[in-house]
Formats: C-alpha cells, sequence, structure tokens
C-alpha cells in the first residue's frame, strides 16, 4: 500500500474505534420482580405423615435444596432410568432441537463477521478488437490486451452499534434454542417417567381386577350352591352373574388404557410400538422419594428452561429494537482498492502500474412513507408483548410450584384415606361373605361389600400413583436440575468474546 493511501485511511480507522464505542437502542436488563418468600398462600407443613403400604413413605421438602440432574434415579427403578435415557438418545424432537441450537450457533457467527471487512481478489484478463479506419478506408484492426489485478475492500462502519446489536439479538437467540432444547428434555424425561408409573399403576390395577373378577365367579359358584339348597333366590344369583359381567366391564378399559400407555412410551423413544418392547413395570419397585428439594421463588427464574426461554426472547427482542433504531440513522461504509493493471502478464506487477482508490460514503434515509419509522415502532411493541409473555410465564411457572406442593400435600391425605378405606372394605366384604353362608344376612349386604372393595381397591392403587407422578411434576415445575447435565456442549468461542459495551 501506498503512503497515500495509508495517510488517508488511517484517520478512517482511527474514527471506527471512536463511533464504536457506543450503540443506540436499550441496553438488556431482566425485569425486576416481587420477592417472594414462599410459593402456596399460605405455609405449608414440612413432611408429610407415612402409611404401611409401598409407595406409602412420608415425604419432607427441604427449602433451598438443590434437584440433581438426573432426578428420576430418585425413583430407584432401573426400568425408568433405562427409558428416560433411551428416549433422551433417541427421540426425534431433541434431535431436531439440538439441530436448532447448531443452526443458531452458526447463523451467530455468520452475524459476528458482519463487524469486519469483506476483501475480494479479482484477476482479469480481458482481449478486445478494435476496427480502424483512414479516410474512409478500412485498415486492419487493433488488438488490445488488458491485466488487472485488484483487491478490493468493503467496510460498513458500526457506528451506530447496529451490527453490534444484531450480534447480540443472535445470541439470544442462541439462548433461545438452547432454553428450547432444555425444556424439549425435561418435558421428555417428565412425560416418561410419568407414563411409566402410569403403567405400572394400570398393570396393578388389572392384576387386583382380575382377582376381583376370580373371587366375584367363585361368588358366584356359592351362589348357585346356595340357590340349590333354597338358601338363595333366582334374584340373587341373577345379581351376582351381573356382578361377575360388571366387573370384566371394568377389566376391559384398563386394559386398553395400558397398552396405549406403552404406545405412548414407544413413541418417546422415536420408534413404533410394533419397534421395540417395552420392559414390564412394577408399582412396588419404584421407590418414593423422601427428601424434596425444593427452590427458594428467586431461584425458579433461572432454573426453569421456559422462563429462560421467554427471557432470551425478551433479550433478543431489545437488541432488535437497537437495530431498527440504527437503521434509520446514516450508514457509513468505506471502500478501497489497490492492484495494478498491464496490457500483459510480465508487466502486472510494475510499480508503475499501480493504481488504488478511497472512498467514504454516508448515506441517510430521507424519504421512505415512514418504512422505517414504523419498523422501529413495530419493534417497540413486539419488545413489550415479549416482556409480557415473560412475565405471564413467570407467573405461571408459581402457579405450577404452587399447585404441586399442594397436591403432594393432599396425595399423602387421600392415601391414608384410600389404605382405611381398603382395609375396612376388605373386612366388610369377609364378615358378609362368611354370614351369607350361615344365612346371617342377605345377598344384598354381600353385593354392597364386593361393590365397596372393588372400589376401594382401584382406589389406593391410583392415590399411590399420584404420589409418584405428583413428585415427577414438582422436579419438573422446578426446573429439572438441567444445569448438573452436560447433555449440551458449551457454545464454541465466537470471534468476538467480550461484552457489548
Amino acid at each position: 500500500m501506498s503512503g497515500a493511501l495509508r495517510s488517508r485511511a488511517l484517520p478512517a480507522v482511527c474514527s471506527v474505534a471512536v463511533l464504536s464505542a457506543c450503540a443506540v437502542g436499550p441496553d438488556y436488563r431482566r425485569p425486576a420482580t416481587a420477592p417472594l418468600t414462599r410459593y402456596t398462600e399460605t405455609a405449608l407443613a414440612g413432611s408429610t405423615q407415612s402409611e404401611p403400604v409401598p409407595g406409602g413413605g412420608s415425604q419432607s421438602t427441604v427449602v433451598g435444596g438443590d434437584i440433581p440432574g438426573e432426578w428420576w434415579a430418585l425413583f430407584r427403578s432401573p426400568a425408568i432410568t433405562a427409558l428416560v435415557r433411551a428416549a433422551l438418545a433417541q427421540n426425534p424432537n431433541v434431535a431436531s432441537a439440538q439441530a436448532s441450537l447448531r443452526q443458531a450457533r452458526e447463523l451467530r457467527l455468520q452475524q459476528e463477521g458482519t463487524l469486519f471487512p469483506d476483501i475480494t481478489g479479482v484477476l482479469a484478463h480481458a482481449r478486445q478488437e478494435e476496427p480502424l479506419s483512414f479516410e474512409g478506408v478500412r485498415t486492419p484492426s487493433l488488438l488490445f490486451s488488458d491485466v488487472d489485478a485488484q483487491l478490493n475492500l468493503s467496510y460498513t462502519i458500526d457506528v451506530w452499534g447496529g451490527l453490534r446489536r444484531a450480534v447480540e439479538a443472535a445470541g439470544a437467540h442462541v439462548d433461545y434454542q438452547r432454553y428450547e432444547l432444555e425444556a424439549i428434555d425435561l418435558a421428555l424425561s417428565a412425560g416418561v417417567a410419568t407414563s411409566a408409573v402410569t403403567a405400572a399403576s394400570l398393570a396393578a390395577q388389572i392384576k387386583v381386577q382380575q382377582d376381583l373378577i376370580g373371587f366375584e365367579q367363585r361368588q358366584l359358584q356359592t351362589v348357585r350352591r346356595q340357590f340349590e339348597l333354597g338358601g338363595a333366590t333366582g334374584t340373587d344369583v341373577a345379581t351376582q352373574e351381573a356382578q361377575v359381567a360388571t366387573a370384566q366391564t371394568v377389566l376391559v378399559p384398563l386394559q386398553t388404557q395400558l397398552a396405549q400407555t406403552r404406545d405412548q412410551l414407544a413413541a418417546y423413544l422415536g420408534r413404533a410400538p410394533s419397534e421395540v418392547s417395552i420392559p414390564a413395570l412394577d408399582l412396588d419397585a419404584i421407590v418414593l422419594p423422601d427428601m424434596l428439594p425444593v427452590s427458594v421463588p428467586s431461584a425458579l427464574l433461572d432454573q426453569r428452561p421456559d422462563i429462560r426461554a421467554a427471557e432470551a426472547t425478551l433479550h433478543q427482542e431489545t437488541a432488535d429494537l437497537g437495530v431498527a433504531i440504527s437503521n434509520r440513522l446514516p450508514q457509513v461504509t468505506l471502500t478501497a482498492s489497490v492492484g495494478s493493471q498491464s496490457p500483459d502478464f510480465h508487466q502486472l506487477f510494475s510499480p508503475t502500474n499501480g493504481l488504488w482508490s478511497l472512498v467514504n460514503q454516508a448515506a441517510q434515509p430521507i424519504f421512505d412513507a415512514g418504512q422505517l419509522l414504523h419498523a422501529q415502532r413495530a419493534q417497540r411493541a413486539a419488545l413489550d408483548a415479549a416482556g409480557y409473555a415473560w412475565r405471564n410465564t413467570v407467573v405461571t411457572a408459581y402457579q405450577n410450584v404452587a399447585d404441586v406442593l399442594v397436591a403432594l400435600q393432599n396425595d399423602a391425605l387421600s392415601l391414608r384415606a384410600s389404605v382405611d378405606a381398603e382395609r375396612a372394605s376388605a373386612r366388610s366384604l369377609s364378615l358378609a361373605s362368611l354370614q351369607y353362608k350361615l344365612g346371617g344376612v342377605s345377598y344384598l349386604s354381600v353385593l354392597t361389600a364386593q361393590q365397596s372393595y372393588q372400589n376401594a381397591s382401584l382406589s389406593l392403587l391410583r392415590a399411590r400413583a399420584l404420589r409418584y407422578t405428583d413428585t415427577i411434576a414438582l422436579f419438573q415445575a422446578l426446573g429439572g436440575g438441567w444445569w448438573h447435565r452436560s447433555d449440551v456442549p458449551p457454545p464454541p468461542p465466537g470471534l468476538l468474546s467480550s461484552p457489548l459495551p
């Protein structure tokens, strides 16, 4: 580069350093929230009472406790752990979110490239024939040859920080895709664990119902013998036959639900039901976690991936507002070229054939029928909408945790009532059956006891399963401990690692 070119380029470079020290538009800050000391309207008990049945253990909340990354392992079920890990590795939604994250990272790196000059090299060789004539007489044509070699530089000077705001927006979109991936992972792991518990509960209910059907069939034989001996009426026989049929009608929907739940587990694994064999799940083999870590409300803003995704969107809209503002201001570009031109290659780089140019240009929109102004106002509205969406996500998150905490308290009470009801109905059925054989009560008493025991047995299994599924819901509502996992690699270092001034 010649001395004249350097003398003109140096002031331009210095001006870039000075003018690039600021960026228009608001700097992002997380919105303020009211400090909360608890999730629920009233304070809840710190622990629940245990019951002598599987899944009936007491649970204590540890305020400020941290959730492990693989929280599903707390249920000590190898089948659930294997299903969750397989789903996270094979589910197509997870793979799609990972691809979207990779795309966002590449687009951010692409956007960072706009902060640097574009340099292109040109090598051209042209030949041209030009006919000549003298006093109307055509003479032989002349051949011209021209060889050009140039380096062209184009640089948009980020005077107002619009380009850096665009990079900031692209970085926020990377954060959004990261937390969207974490939200998908969390929903998937919770869905798999919940479906596994549901499948185990349905299998247990089917076993209980089959046992009840066997009992009802034995009762039918007893009633028929009583009828033959004159101790029962035809009505008693018909009633018991109807009871057996009714018990069988309860069994079929349970079998349908179990098959559909197993199909759902196959879908979580990214497979058709015919492509995978779901292991049998035993409700008694699942351990209820006795210690429940409950984050303080302020920590929920950093733990819930949906809140973090909504915040990343808010950050992106904030940066995009700076871009919209900068678009209304003068855009300054610097173009320069240096090279050589010669009629043949061997003289191309001769000092006498050098050429250069340097152009500084500022372009200011003067009339665009209000397009840029309305674009800025639209972006301002988008920013407001993102802010309200973030607040709604936060409120919904608090509601989720409060709902689950109350449910866990009431689940323990419901289990206690179910245990008492099942025991009482079992005793009632045993006594009614014995008294009926001895002729002490009518068959109506036996029928009532049968129906009560059937309902109580199924209700107990549902109450046990509900404690597991609501515990899963609590881990999900608190964010699922994704910050302890390394399933998503850290982003590669960008060309610019310093924060925006």
